[in-house]
């Protein structure tokens, strides 16, 4: 498996994962059961979750109406955006010893 399948698995999953606990936790907040905490959310968002955690927010409707969740979401997903440009632009070099 190359690199490039691999880092593509890993996001797919972490943001089905993303969206996948807003919905989770949308569920649990109607029925008045134990919640995901909000670092987790954010936690996976970090890591790479960001698009599926927006999605899930608006899909579900959930946590729409939290400021940190509303700017804090996309912030993260532009931070992530620049450093993958940063990353694919910065200079490769080869040392040879």
């Amino acid at each position: 498996m190359d690199v490039i399948t691999l880092l593509l698995s890993y996001f797919i999953a972490v943001n089905l994962i993303g969206f996948v606990l807003m919905g989770i936790d949308k569920y649990k907040a109607k029925k008045r059961g134990f919640r995901i905490p909000e670092a987790t959310l954010f936690t996976i968002a970090v890591i790479g979750g960001s698009i599926g955690s927006i999605a899930g927010m608006y899909a579900f409707r959930h946590k729409t109406r939290h400021r940190s969740f509303v700017y804090g979401m996309p912030f993260i997903l532009f931070v992530q955006i620049v450093l993958i440009i940063a990353v694919l632009n910065a200079p490769i070099e080869i040392s040879i010893l």
